[in-house]
C-alpha cells in the first residue's frame, strides 16, 4: 500500500526565495577564445553564459514564458534557480535536499512541482513572479520497507492541472497524485514489467488522454491510457531519455542518449518513421549523447543538446517524415536540457559550465565539512551555467556550425590527425606494426605533481609531491628510461566514470548523471555504482576494449579489471560477457587488503606459463589498484607503504615483461583511471603516464597535450581495433613517443627505498575519520576528506592541504582572424 499524505517540509526541501542580487553577484561570461578540454576537444559557446551550481539537469518553462526554473541534481547543493527569461538573470534560488531531472509547473503557473529524488517524494511549491514562497510535500514511500525505493523522476501534470503523472524510476512504476486532494494517497496507472525499464520523463498528449514514458533503460517509449495503464510499447534506439510532443500530439521526438539519433514516432501508427542522426558527420561511433530537446513554438524548429559533443543540433521539422538538419550551435561544457524563451530565445543548462576554472580560493577541507567539499572536491569544482542566445537566422547559424566543427578534432574518415610515415604506430586501422602485443596497466587516482612533482626536467610543483622517488623510485626510472610526460589528462572526474573512459573511450549519461549524486550523498542508500559492470545501463552500447578485440578476432585477458571475487581460491567472476573466458579468476581486483606484490607474483606465474607455451595474448588489461591508499585506517598500511608497494609491484610487472621472449615486440602502456582530487599546480585532471617498449624513445621529455583517448586510439591502431567511441576516434595518437629503430634493453626493476611493510601508528592523522572509510569498493568516500588524510599522513597532522588548481583546460585557443579555418 502506498503512503501518500503530506509529510513536514523541513525533511525534504527548504524553500527561501533569493532576491535578484543574487544573479547579479555571479559573473556573466561571453568568452570569445575556446578553452581546451581533457578529452582534446574545445568549447567556444555561443551567447552569454551565467554561472549556476553544479549538474544543472532540467528547465521547466512557466506558462506565461517569463521564467525558468532550473533543477540542480549534482555533487554539492541540490537546488532551483529561477531564471527571468526576459533579463536573463536569476531572480531566486531555493535549495531541495535530494532533488532528481523532475521540474514541471501547473497549467496556471501557479505550481512548480519538483521529484524529491531519494526522499521518495513530489514537493509541489507555490510559485508567483519568479520567487517560491511555500510548499507541501507528497510522499510516495512504500509503506512495506524502510528502505526508499521509489526514486521519483519525471513529472508532468495534466492539462485541467488537477492530477500529476510521476515516474518512479527505481520501482518502475508511473504513479497518479490527485492534486485537489493532496491528502489522498497516490496511485499506480502502471507498472512496467522490465526490472531495469527505469522510466525517465513524462509527457502527456495535448488532446487525448494517454501519457508516454521514456524508458530509460528499457530502449522503448511506454504509451500509457490514463487513468487505466499501459497500452502499448513502441521501441526506440538505447537510452531513451529525454522527449516532446508536436502540438497537434501527432509526432513524439526521443533523445536516444546511448546512440547519435534522435527516434521521432508517429504516435497514431505508434511506430518509428524517422531517425534524426545528430552527430557532426554521418556513420560515427557513439559520443554525441543527445540528452534534450526543445520545439519551437511553431513546431518547425527541434533543437537537440547532444551532451558529449558540447552543442545543439538544428533540425528543421515543418514537414513529417522529411526532417532536415540546418546545422549547429556550440555550447558549454555537457549541455544536458535546451528550451525556448520569449521571442524565441534559446536557453540551454550546461552540466559541466564553460570549463575548468582556477579555484584560488577553495577552503581547507579539513575545517569545513559542509560547503567545502562542493568547492574542493572534482565533482563540486565543474559549476554549471546557463546560456541565451537569439534563436539564429541563417547567417549566423553557419558561423555558429563553422564553430562547432572547429571545436572537434573528430574528422568524417576517422583517420588520425598526425599520421607519421615509418612510425611503428599505424596510419589507419589495418596497417600493419611490429608491436604484437599491448600491455595496458590501470591504476588508481593520482595526480602528475603527487608522484612526479620532484623531477626538475618536467613541470612539476616540489611542494605538492606527496609520494616522492624515495616512495616511488620505479615511477621515475620509467619516466627517465623511456618518457616523462608533464602534458598528460585523464578524461575523468572520477572512478566511476574513470573506468569506463580507460577501458570504452565513454561514459554514458546514466554515469554521468549518476554518479553525481551518490558521491555527493544525495541517496548513497539507493543509488548503485553506476560503472564497471555493475548494472547493465552504464554500458555504452559500443563496449570495451575487449569485446573490440573479440570482434577482431585476437587473443585477450584482464587482470582484475571488471573482475570480482578473485584471489587464493580462484573463484573471480565478471559480468561482462566478452570478459568471461579471458580473465585470471585468481588475479585480486580492487580489494585493498589484497597486496600489489601479491598480483604481481600471480601475474607474473601466468606470464610463465604463456612463456612455457610459447604464446601471448596480443591484449592484456591489468588493474593494480593499490596506490589508492586505505588512508590512515588501524591496522592498514600507510598511504606512502601502499604507493611504495605500488612501486615495486609495476616494476616487478614491467621487468618480467621485459625479460619475456614477447618483448621485442611488445608496447606496455600504464596511467591512473581518474586523478581525482589530488594537488597539482597545473589541473586536477593532470596525471601520470609511463611507456616501455623497444619501439618507445629513450629519455625524453614529451609536453605534447595527450589523454587516456590518446593511448586507447594508440592501442588501437597497434592490434587494428576499430575506434569505441568518437572520442578515442578523434584523439591525438600518440606518434612522438615512438621510433622505428627498437632497442630492446630491458627494465631493471628498482628495490623498494621506502618501508613498504609501514603500518598507520595509533596517533596517526585523522584515523578517525579513517575508521569510517569504506574500502571494498574505489571512491566508496568523500575524496576531498580521503585526500586530506593522505596529505596529514606524509605531511603532519597540522599541515594544511592546498587547494587544488583548476586551469581553464588547459590553454585558451586565439580567436582567428577572418573565416579560414
Amino acid at each position: 500500500m502506498i503512503n501518500g499524505f503530506l509529510r513536514n517540509l523541513s525533511a525534504v526541501i527548504l524553500f527561501a526565495a533569493v532576491a535578484a542580487p543574487c544573479g547579479a553577484a555571479e559573473s556573466e561570461t561571453s568568452p570569445s577564445q575556446g578553452i581546451w578540454l581533457p578529452n582534446q576537444w574545445t568549447l567556444r559557446p555561443a551567447g552569454k553564459s551565467v554561472p549556476t551550481g553544479d549538474l544543472p539537469i532540467s528547465i521547466a518553462v512557466s506558462p506565461d514564458g517569463k521564467y525558468g526554473a532550473v533543477l540542480h541534481c549534482g555533487y554539492g547543493k541540490h537546488e532551483v534557480r529561477v531564471f527571468d527569461l526576459e533579463s536573463q538573470r536569476q531572480v531566486s534560488a531555493a535549495p531541495v535536499a535530494r532533488a532528481w531531472l523532475g521540474c514541471a509547473f501547473s497549467p496556471d503557473g501557479s505550481k512548480l512541482f519538483i521529484s524529491g529524488g531519494a526522499d521518495d517524494a513530489v514537493i509541489a511549491a507555490n510559485f508567483k513572479n519568479g520567487t517560491i514562497d511555500s510548499s507541501v510535500t507528497l510522499a510516495l514511500r512504500v509503506e512495506e520497507t524502510t528502505k526508499p525505493l521509489c526514486y521519483p523522476s519525471g513529472i508532468a501534470v495534466s492539462r485541467d492541472g488537477r492530477e500529476a503523472y510521476v515516474a518512479l524510476q527505481h520501482l518502475n512504476r508511473l504513479m497518479r497524485l490527485d492534486l485537489t486532494h493532496p491528502n489522498a494517497p497516490p496511485t499506480t496507472v502502471t507498472a512496467f514489467a522490465n526490472p531495469l525499464a527505469y522510466p525517465y520523463k513524462v509527457v502527456i498528449h495535448p488532446s487525448k488522454p494517454l501519457a508516454y514514458v521514456s524508458l530509460w533503460g528499457g530502449g522503448a517509449v511506454s504509451e500509457v491510457s490514463l487513468p487505466y495503464g499501459e497500452r502499448k510499447l513502441i521501441p526506440t534506439q538505447n537510452h531513451p531519455n529525454d522527449m516532446v510532443i508536436s502540438a497537434d500530439g501527432k509526432r513524439l521526438f526521443v533523445a536516444c542518449a546511448n546512440s547519435n539519433q534522435v527516434d521521432v514516432i508517429d504516435t497514431v501508427a505508434r511506430r518509428v518513421t524517422e531517425r534524426l542522426t545528430i552527430s557532426l558527420y554521418p556513420n560515427m561511433p557513439a559520443g554525441s549523447t543527445p540528452n534534450g530537446l526543445a520545439l519551437s513554438p511553431d513546431g518547425q524548429t527541434l533543437l537537440v543538446a547532444n551532451a558529449d559533443n558540447n552543442n545543439l543540433a538544428v533540425f528543421d521539422v515543418s514537414k513529417p517524415g522529411n526532417s532536415v538538419s540546418r546545422g549547429f550551435i556550440p555550447t558549454g561544457w555537457y549541455p544536458t536540457a535546451v528550451a525556448f524563451g520569449p521571442k524565441n530565445t534559446i536557453v540551454v543548462a550546461n552540466g559541466k559550465g564553460n570549463g575548468s576554472k582556477p579555484n584560488p580560493d577553495g577552503p581547507n577541507p579539513g575545517r569545513d565539512r559542509g560547503e567545502g567539499k562542493a568547492k574542493q572536491y572534482i565533482g563540486g569544482l565543474l559549476k554549471g551555467s546557463i546560456s541565451f542566445l537569439p534563436n539564429p537566422d541563417a547567417t549566423a547559424l553557419a558561423r555558429y556550425t563553422a564553430d562547432a566543427y572547429k571545436c572537434s578534432p573528430l574528422r568524417a574518415d576517422l583517420m588520425p590527425v598526425e599520421s607519421q610515415s615509418g612510425n611503428p604506430i599505424p596510419a589507419k586501422v589495418g596497417d600493419p606494426s611490429p608491436i604484437k602485443h599491448v600491455v595496458y596497466i590501470v591504476k588508481e587516482n593520482r595526480t602528475y605533481d603527487q608522484v612526479l612533482g620532484d623531477m626538475p626536467n618536467g613541470n612539476g610543483d616540489p611542494s605538492l609531491c606527496l609520494f616522492d622517488e624515495r616512495v616511488s623510485p620505479n615511477h621515475h626510472a620509467l619516466a627517465r628510461e623511456w618518457a616523462l610526460l608533464d602534458n598528460f589528462y585523464v578524461e575523468a572526474e572520477i572512478s566511476a566514470d574513470g573506468h569506463e573512459w580507460s577501458m570504452g573511450a565513454y561514459a554514458n549519461d546514466y554515469v554521468e548523471k549518476t554518479w553525481p549524486s551518490l558521491y555527493g550523498k544525495h541517496g548513497r542508500e539507493l543509488l548503485k555504482y553506476p560503472a564497471e559492470g555493475s548494472t547493465p545501463l552504464g554500458d555504452a552500447d559500443d563496449g570495451h576494449l575487449w569485446d573490440r578485440a573479440k570482434e577482431k578476432g585476437i587473443t585477450y585477458r584482464s587482470y582484475g579489471e571488471w573482475v570480482s571475487g578473485a584471489g587464493p581460491k580462484g573463484k573471480g567472476k565478471t559480468s561482462a560477457k566478452n570478459l568471461k573466458g579471458h580473465f585470471d579468476p585468481y588475479y585480486s581486483g580492487f580489494d585493498m587488503k589484497v597486496s600489489d606484490l601479491d598480483r604481481s607474483k600471480e601475474f607474473l606465474r601466468e606470464l610463465a606459463e604463456f612463456e612455457r607455451k610459447k604464446q601471448y595474448p596480443s591484449l592484456t588489461i591489468v588493474r593494480l589498484p593499490n596506490d589508492h591508499t586505505a588512508g590512515t585506517s588501524r591496522k592498514m598500511r600507510t598511504p606512502r607503504a601502499f604507493v611504495a608497494q605500488n612501486d615495486l609491484a609495476l616494476g616487478q610487472i614491467i621487468e618480467g615483461l621485459s625479460h619475456s621472449s614477447f618483448w621485442p615486440n611488445m608496447a606496455i602502456f600504464v596511467l591512473e583511471d581518474d586523478a581525482q582530487n589530488g594537488p597539482d599546480h597545473v589541473d586536477a585532471h593532470r596525471s601520470i603516464f609511463f611507456v616501455a617498449s623497444p619501439y618507445a624513445k629513450r629519455g625524453i621529455v614529451e609536453h605534447t597535450m595527450y589523454s587516456t583517448t590518446s593511448v586507447l586510439r594508440t592501442m588501437e591502431l597497434i592490434l587494428g581495433l576499430r575506434p569505441l567511441s568518437q572520442f578515442d576516434a578523434a584523439a591525438r595518437p600518440m606518434y612522438n613517443l615512438f621510433t622505428s629503430a627498437p632497442d630492446a634493453r630491458p627494465y631493471k626493476c628498482l628495490a623498494a627505498t621506502y618501508d613498504i611493510n609501514e603500518m598507520n601508528g595509533r596517533n596517526a592523522p585523522m584515523q578517525e575519520e579513517s575508521a569510517m572509510l569504506n574500502l571494498n569498493r574505489e571512491d566508496s568516500n568523500p575524496d576531498v576528506w580521503f585526500n586530506e588524510i593522505i596529505w596529514k599522513s606524509v605531511h603532519g597532522a597540522d599541515s594544511v592541504m592546498p587547494a587544488p588548481v583548476r586551469a581553464a583546460f588547459v590553454m585558451p585557443l586565439p580567436e582567428k582572424d577572418g573565416d579560414d579555418d
